[in-house]
This record gives C-alpha cells, sequence and structure tokens, in this order.
C-alpha cells in the first residue's frame, strides 16, 4: 500500500483535492502531516483560501461568469474506486476531468517540508493529461469507476452563462461512504388525487431510509415555472436577493465540515408544517428577504405521501422530490412531475327580470352569477342591493366591461348609465365569514323602488335614565322619506349575549315571522330636515327585572322590509 510511502502531495490516502484558482497567489498546501492537516483544515480562513477538500466531504464553491477553476486530487494506488459528483446550482455549467502521471517525489522526501508553491505547480500544470469525462448542462452528474488508476486527476470548471454557485463531492470509497439517499427502483412521484386546490403526491421511500434505517426527510418544492434537478437549484431560486450570491469571502463562509443543516432545521420538526402556502424557511444564511411567491418548500419529515393545499384551480403547478440525509444534509431528487389542478365548477347563471325581487344564497367564500338583459332600450339601469348578513362584493359587467366593483352591506342602490341591447352580467361573491344571503333587484324604470331608504346609522339608542320597572324608552332614525315603521319586543333570558344577537341578524327576515304578541306598534315617520329625521318610543307593560330584544323594521312602498340593528334592553328590577 502506498500510504506508506511519502509523496509531495499526499494529504489522505489515497484521495487528495484541493482548489488551485487559476489567479491564486502564493500560499502554504497542507503537508502530510495528519495533526497539521486536521488543523489547518479547522481553520475557515485557510481553507477558503487553498478550498481543500478532503476524501468524501461536499463542498460548495463559486464561479464567476467566463472564470474556471481547477481541482486537482492525487490517487495514490492502482484499482481504486473513485467517485465524483458535480452538481450546478443555478446556472449550466462545463466540467472535464482527466488525469495525467503523478509529478517526480519531492527532493525532501521524508523531511515532512513541501516544496515551494509555484514549483508544484509547474510540476502538476505542464500537462494538460488524458480526458476521461467531460459534461455541459445543468444536470447533477457523476463520474464513478471502479478502478481507476493511480495519477495527478485534474478537474476544469466554467460557467459560461453568469456567476453561479455549485457543489462537488469526491471519494475513493463510493460504496461505504453513500451519502447521498439512494433512489428506489420507481423514482417517480404519483399524483393520486387531484382537486380544485388540492393535489396529493405519493412516492416510493428511499432504501437509505427502509433498508439503511439512515435518517431521510422528504422536502416537496411547488412552483408554476419548470421542474429542479437538485436541491441546490432550489435554494438559489428561493434565494432572490443578492446576498446568496456573494462571492465567498475568507474565513466568513461556507465550510464543508461545518454542516450545520444547511436549510434545514436542526430538531427535524420541519415534518410538521402542513400545507403549500406555510412553508417560509429559509436556505443559506439568514436575510431580510423574502422567497419568492411562486416557488415554495416544504419539508414532510418521512412520510411518503402528502397533499398540497390552497392551490389555485386550473392552473399547471410542478412539483419536485428530494430525499435528505439529515446527517449529511445531502440530497437526491427523485423524477419531477406536473398536475394541472381541476376548473372551478360552472355555475348555472340566473336571470333577473326587470322590477321583480330575486332572492339569492351564496355559500361561504363562494359566488354567484346573475344575468340582466333588458327588452327595450333604456337610458339608465338601476341595480338594488339589500345584504341580509355580511357584507357581500358586486361586479356589474356590461357586454364584458367593468362597470362597477363595490362592498355592499345593509341596502345599496347603483344607477349605472344605460345603452341599447346590452347585456348585464352580475358576480355576487359571499362573505368568508359564513353563508350569504341577499335580495337583489334590477329595473330600467327609475320610479321603481322596492327597497325603502335607510339613515346611514341603523341603530336603536336606548335611554338608561328614561328606564323603569315596566317599560323602557328608546329611539332611532329615519329618512326624508315617508315609510313606514313597525316595532317588535321580544323577552329573552339573562344568559342572552351579543354572539346570540348576532346570529339573528338576518336583516332580510320581515315582520310577517315574527309573532303577533311581539308587535308593539306600526308608525308612519319621515323629515324634510335630515337632522331632525328622528322618533322616539316607549314601550311599556314589561316585567320588572326581566331582558327584552328589540327590533325595528322599516317597510318600503313595494312592502319590502328590512331591519335596524337588534337592541337588547333591561327593566329596572326595584323601582
Amino acid at each position: 500500500m502506498l500510504c506508506a510511502h511519502t509523496r509531495m502531495l499526499l494529504l489522505r490516502c489515497p484521495l487528495l483535492l484541493l482548489l488551485l484558482p487559476l489567479s491564486s497567489r502564493p500560499q502554504k498546501l497542507p503537508t502530510r502531516d495528519e495533526e497539521l492537516f486536521q488543523m489547518q483544515i479547522r481553520d475557515k480562513a485557510f481553507f477558503h483560501d487553498s478550498s481543500v477538500i478532503p476524501d468524501g466531504a461536499e463542498i460548495s464553491s463559486y464561479l464567476f461568469r467566463d472564470t474556471p477553476k481547477r481541482y486537482f486530487f492525487v490517487v495514490e494506488e492502482d484499482n481504486t474506486p473513485l467517485a465524483v459528483t458535480v452538481t450546478p446550482c443555478d446556472a449550466p455549467l462545463e466540467w472535464k476531468l482527466s488525469v495525467q502521471e503523478l509529478p517526480e517525489e519531492a527532493s525532501g522526501e521524508g523531511s515532512g517540508e513541501p516544496e515551494p508553491l509555484e514549483q508544484q505547480k509547474q510540476q502538476i500544470t505542464n500537462e494538460e493529461g488524458t480526458e476521461l469525462f467531460s459534461y455541459k448542462g445543468n444536470d447533477v452528474e457523476y463520474f464513478v469507476s471502479s478502478s481507476s488508476p493511480s495519477g495527478l486527476y485534474q478537474l476544469d470548471l466554467l460557467s459560461t452563462e453568469k456567476d453561479t454557485h455549485f457543489k462537488v463531492y469526491a471519494t475513493t470509497t463510493p460504496e461505504s461512504d453513500q451519502p447521498y439517499p439512494e433512489l428506489p427502483y420507481d423514482p417517480r412521484i404519483d399524483v393520486t388525487s387531484l382537486g380544485r386546490t388540492t393535489v396529493t403526491l405519493a412516492w416510493k421511500p428511499s432504501p437509505t431510509a427502509s433498508l439503511l434505517k439512515q435518517p431521510i426527510q422528504y422536502c416537496i418544492v411547488i412552483n408554476k415555472e419548470h421542474n429542479f434537478k437538485s436541491l441546490c437549484a432550489v435554494e438559489a431560486k428561493l434565494s432572490s436577493d443578492d446576498a446568496f450570491m456573494m462571492a465567498p469571502k475568507p474565513g466568513l463562509d461556507f465550510s464543508p465540515f461545518d454542516f450545520a443543516h444547511f436549510g434545514f432545521p436542526s430538531d427535524n420538526n420541519s415534518g410538521k408544517e402542513r400545507g403549500f402556502l406555510k412553508s417560509s424557511s429559509k436556505f443559506g444564511r439568514h436575510t431580510s428577504s423574502k422567497p419568492r411567491v411562486d416557488l415554495h418548500k416544504v419539508c414532510i419529515g418521512n412520510k411518503n405521501i402528502f397533499t398540497v393545499s390552497d392551490l389555485k384551480p386550473d392552473t399547471q403547478y410542478y412539483f419536485d422530490m428530494f430525499a435528505v440525509n439529515t446527517n449529511t444534509n445531502m440530497s437526491t431528487a427523485y423524477i419531477g412531475t406536473f398536475a394541472r389542478t381541476k376548473e372551478e365548477a360552472k355555475q348555472k347563471t340566473v336571470e333577473l327580470k326587470d322590477g321583480k325581487v330575486t332572492d339569492v344564497f351564496i355559500k361561504r367564500k363562494g359566488a354567484k352569477f346573475l344575468r340582466f338583459a333588458p327588452v327595450s332600450s333604456h337610458q339608465k339601469v338601476t341595480f338594488s342591493i339589500h345584504s341580509c348578513l355580511d357584507a357581500v362584493q358586486i361586479q356589474v359587467r356590461r357586454d364584458g366591461k367593468l362597470l362597477l366593483s363595490q362592498n355592499v352591506e345593509g341596502v345599496r342602490q347603483f344607477q349605472l348609465r344605460g345603452k341599447a341591447k346590452a347585456k348585464y352580467l352580475i358576480r355576487l361573491k359571499g362573505s368568508k365569514k359564513g353563508a350569504s344571503v341577499l335580495k337583489i333587484l334590477a329595473t330600467t324604470r327609475p320610479n321603481k323602488q322596492s327597497f325603502p331608504s335607510l339613515p346611514e346609522d341603523t341603530r336603536i339608542k336606548a335611554f338608561d335614565k328614561l328606564r323603569t320597572c315596566s317599560s323602557v324608552t328608546v329611539a332611532w332614525l329615519g329618512t326624508q322619506e315617508r315609510n313606514k315603521f313597525c316595532i317588535y319586543k321580544r323577552e329573552v333570558d339573562d344568559h342572552y349575549n351579543e354572539e346570540q344577537k348576532k346570529r339573528e341578524q338576518n336583516q332580510c327576515l320581515g315582520p310577517d315571522t315574527r309573532k303577533k304578541s311581539e308587535k308593539v306598534l306600526c308608525k308612519y315617520f319621515h323629515s324634510q330636515n335630515i337632522q331632525k329625521a328622528v322618533t322616539t318610543e316607549t314601550i311599556r307593560g314589561l316585567q320588572p327585572g326581566k331582558s327584552y330584544l328589540l327590533d325595528v323594521y322599516v317597510i318600503g312602498h313595494g312592502g319590502h322590509s328590512v331591519k335596524y340593528q337588534s337592541k337588547l334592553v333591561k327593566t329596572r328590577k326595584f323601582c
């Protein structure tokens, strides 16, 4: 075995890797002294200047555009297994591996003193060597040989597109090392279920986890552009800020001996993240910039089935899966896939008739489409909306052109300019809180008013000082339009609260839904002076110390009513 021999470049038998930039300044190469070598690789400044890579460790390095880098490593014995892996990150690479005979032994053999760097460089760079392998592209590519000759191996790398990061791994014991997770015999990702907003993925487990029992976690990457060939490429894409693409600085950047879970949490709890939009983990060094919104990564532990949620309907997505060895933080890519989510279910369009009120029910977060096509020519068209519960959104398009987009709460009226033979498409979008109920009327007759006008403030005010054991006095606002107002009361228990009251705030439920015994009175009221459009009423015949829910309804000329906000009152217990 040649490990007992002394050669000027021997670092670790049987493989030595060292990076010699073509324009590097003079420096001291590590000696064969193992203790000194271990000290040198712990010194990050030394590591970045010389870029020494021991056998069996992955390094991350940097290429400037059109500026090649060259690695050398020595294989001391014939018939030595050899594996070299080059991973491009965010740009295609050109790389070539060649071999030449070892240079003559140093004159100071056995002394531990290396020859001057310039003399060594001259010895190892005078010859080009025999080319063994070359590649151009952005795939993760390998050179593997079960029996390599001894010699000085040379790895040349070049990026012609842009400045870029890359990774290199080399080993003379590929069978025992296996730092990259092994792929199953079928490395494809299967789409097992497809919905409008969800896609379920499944894949076969890595033998590294199932057979070798090594710690493996799976990371899913979702985007709308293309599949990725390495997790390194994902890291570059996620790091949209310039910090990720800065050239390495001596002593401050990545060390292959400081794995520190590059981009993954060390407590292995990332599998708790569920869903497409919950992933916010940053790769590389910590930065303040946000990842691009069209690319998301989520790590799910060792599960081999996952449902991606919160997707958009009728949209194509690309899915990539990476098996990550959490001990080494090195990863292997499955064969990516893509899928298009299902379209939104086509909704039936409701036809509106001129001057007729139509009741509409919308599911939570849902939408309804209505169509209004006046049969006669018209100068104006009026849309009256009564939202019974929470606010809804209305959009009106005339022959495809957007005319109106508003949120509506309570009663609103919109008047739009008409057009001969025009057709109007109305889109109503429901609330995120719950189901929506509303009434809508479309008409080309400007005097057709089915809904009563309302003041801006529809609260009922109770006067505490006028409260007695058997009566309460309340007031509410009116408008300049003469309308009929009806007030109703209902006794409730002492545990009745605001939450229960809120559930009963359907403004579209009229007096016809109330018991006759709950009616207090009805009266007409209006005022030409809007500042004085207020009325009061004293409700008598109540029981001492009891709670009552009061409702005021305003009824329009067309018979449709709108309920004011309910008021909870309580009579005095002792008088």
